[in-house]
Formats: structure tokens, C-alpha cells, sequence
């Protein structure tokens, strides 16, 4: 898969996303890194970690955050972008489910979209995948209903996503896909999608897992966000060796060295 002016080799090793939220209440890391200064700081670090792309989102998609408009999501994520890619070669995705964002952040030197409710929130947002040709994570949610059958239900509305993207003009090799892990499911139902996620990598697109410091862990653990850090790990290990490719989170380094003995266990001869 081709990301900005890289090529990321699916299936030789697991690629590590850094969570980099220029937002004032994301549930753990709010008004950290809002200021260019301390974004780039922020950056520049997560890249000494070992991070392949940086995530970055201008809006908190933890329940019932506030919603924030176009405008000030893009007043808040483009000058962070163009600051990071001015300062160092490094891949950025936009964590953002509008186009306005998306395209403002793609002209900033965004290389990916990553969309958290998989294309289906802004009927633009596939056309302009498809206008930049940039690949696009489509993560599973859906409006609060309950499942039939739970993983057949998750299938079928990523399938949905997929055919959404396609139809638009997306090729193929530019998806990815995410099981939503803390969207839309109770904590049981949390657990049981990443007990299966070997069945969202069967559908033979990339897989990103985002688990980092989520109330699964908490929940799990009872430990508050900041000390989830070791459940965070477990989650990662157990994510490659169900298959997942890329895995989104906040604490680089633990979960980078997480990556690589697993990934050597995993491909050793």
C-alpha cells in the first residue's frame, strides 16, 4: 500500500500510528498537544519512537463529545499539519468524518483519511478519496441499534463502507479497514470483536486496530486512561497475531517494541 511517498509492504511487519489529538477534550490526552509547538514537539517524538504515520484529529469522538464545525476543525488540524510536515518526513493521516476537513487537511499534506464512520456520515467523503487518491481507513459504526449476529452484523456494515468507496472510484488497494473497537458495542461485545478479528482480515483488506487507553481496558483493568498502558500492549500483541497490519496508539514506544518480538515470533523461520 502506497501512503504519501511511501510504501508500506503489508504483511512484513505491523506499522505503528501515533494518536497525535489537537483537541481541548479527548478523553485522554486533551489540550496536550493544541499548540503547534507542542504538536511538533509531540511529533517529533512519536517519530524518534519508531511511529510509521501520525493521526491527527482536530474533533474527540469519545461519547458525547462536543461537536465541533468544519471551520474549527480545520482552523484546528491544518496549521498543525503543515507545521509537522515542514519540521520532518513523516506520514499523516486526518482523523475526520468531513470532507471540508479531509480536503483542507489532504491540500495541508495529509496522506490518509481516516474516517470513523466508514464513508457513511458525509456522502462527499468517498468522492474526495477518490479526487486525491489517497487511501482511506473506513472504521465499523453504525447508528445505535442493536446486532443480530454480532460479527455477521460488523461484516456487513463494513461491506457497506467498502461498496460506498468503490462506487466512488476508490481502488481497492487504497482501503483499509477498522473493527471499531469502543463504537457502537457494549464492553461484552468489545471483547468478543477482537476475540474475531481474524474474520474482519479475511475480507482481505488491511487492518488497523485502535484499542489505546479505551474503556475496554479500563473496564478490564479498572485503571483510569492514563495507567492503561499494559493493557494497551496486550491488545496489540493480540491484534497481529489475529493479523491485524497497522495499530493506532498513544504510547508509541511500549507498543512499538510490542510490535517488533511479536512480529519476530510470528515470521521467525
Amino acid at each position: 500500500m502506497k501512503i504519501g511517498n511511501k510504501e508500506f509492504k503489508i504483511g512484513e511487519r505491523t506499522f505503528v500510528m501515533g494518536i497525535l489529538n489537537v483537541t481541548p477534550d479527548s478523553f485522554s490526552d486533551g489540550g496536550e498537544f493544541n499548540e503547534i509547538e507542542l504538536a511538533v514537539n509531540r511529533a517529533k517524538k512519536m517519530v524518534e519512537e519508531g511511529v510509521d504515520i501520525i493521526d491527527i484529529g482536530g474533533e474527540s469522538t469519545r461519547p458525547n463529545a462536543a461537536f465541533v464545525s468544519e471551520e474549527e476543525e480545520i482552523r484546528r488540524v491544518v496549521p498543525i499539519i503543515k507545521a509537522i510536515k515542514e519540521a520532518m518526513d513523516i506520514t499523516i493521516s486526518i482523523d475526520t468524518y468531513k470532507s471540508k476537513t479531509a480536503e483542507a487537511a489532504i491540500k495541508a499534506g495529509a496522506d490518509i483519511i481516516n474516517d470513523v464512520w466508514g464513508f457513511k456520515k458525509d456522502n462527499n467523503m468517498a468522492c474526495i478519496a477518490n479526487k486525491y487518491k489517497v487511501p482511506c481507513i473506513l472504521m465499523h459504526n453504525r447508528i445505535n441499534k442493536p446486532y443480530k449476529d454480532l460479527m455477521k452484523d460488523v461484516i456487513s456494515d463494513l461491506e457497506e463502507s467498502i461498496k460506498i468507496a468503490l462506487d466512488a472510484g476508490v481502488k481497492r488497494e487504497n482501503i483499509m479497514l477498522d473493527p471499531g473497537i469502543g463504537f457502537v458495542k457494549t464492553h461484552e461485545e468489545n471483547l468478543i470483536v477482537m476475540n474475531n478479528l481474524e474474520t474482519i482480515v479475511k475480507m482481505g483488506y488491511p487492518v488497523l486496530l485502535g484499542t489505546s487507553r479505551k474503556s475496554m481496558i479500563g473496564l478490564a483493568l479498572n485503571l483510569p486512561a492514563n495507567e492503561r498502558v499494559e493493557g494497551t500492549v496486550a491488545t496489540t500483541v493480540m491484534g497481529i497475531i489475529k493479523g491485524c497490519d497497522f495499530i493506532r496508539v498513544h504510547d508509541v514506544l511500549e507498543n512499538k517494541r510490542a510490535c517488533i518480538m511479536t512480529d519476530t515470533i510470528l515470521r521467525a523461520k
